[in-house]
């Protein structure tokens, strides 16, 4: 089985109770400045977030956090099924390098070796409205991860 090479990181993501104070906190503390930000979302993000209403996107350096709030906790903490810790994104070269990841993954589950937190396998690969692919997965420990495709490198 050949090794994928190393990831590199693309996002960090983090829920918020309150987007525009976050958004306006990481731009004094880090130095981030927004780029992109949607209240649209795919089906898949619907299903692995129900009730996500915004997401912002922020950037210092080559760190991006993509900040994200719930439906109705507008000034309220997240509730303990919503942790504020939501996912790490790292970055695929390639379609065919995203494709390879995620058949590494179900590889290394076939093996038998591994006692994964939960049972769930990587998600299909999605296509957004900006041609930017991706799929989720979860390590042995339960934690989520997402490996992303931009064409062209940014976004």
């Amino acid at each position: 089985m050949t090794r994928p090479a190393p990831p590199r990181l693309h996002h960090i993501a983090v829920q918020t109770a309150d987007l525009a104070q976050s958004v306006a906190w990481y731009e004094e503390y880090f130095g981030c400045r927004p780029t992109w930000s949607t209240d649209v979302f795919s089906p898949l993000t619907r299903d692995r977030l129900p009730g996500i209403v915004a997401m912002a996107e922020v950037k210092a350096e080559g760190v991006r956090f993509h900040l994200f709030e719930y439906e109705g906790t507008a000034g309220a903490q997240p509730l303990p099924e919503h942790p504020r810790f939501q996912h790490i994104c790292l970055l695929a070269t390639s379609s065919e390098e995203l494709a390879e990841r995620r058949r590494h993954w179900l590889a290394l589950q076939a093996t038998g070796r591994f006692a994964f937190a939960r049972e769930e396998g990587p998600t299909d690969i999605v296509v957004d409205e900006d041609g930017v692919e991706s799929f989720y997965f979860f390590d042995v420990n339960g934690l989520e991860f997402e490996f992303t495709h931009v064409p062209g490198g940014e976004r």
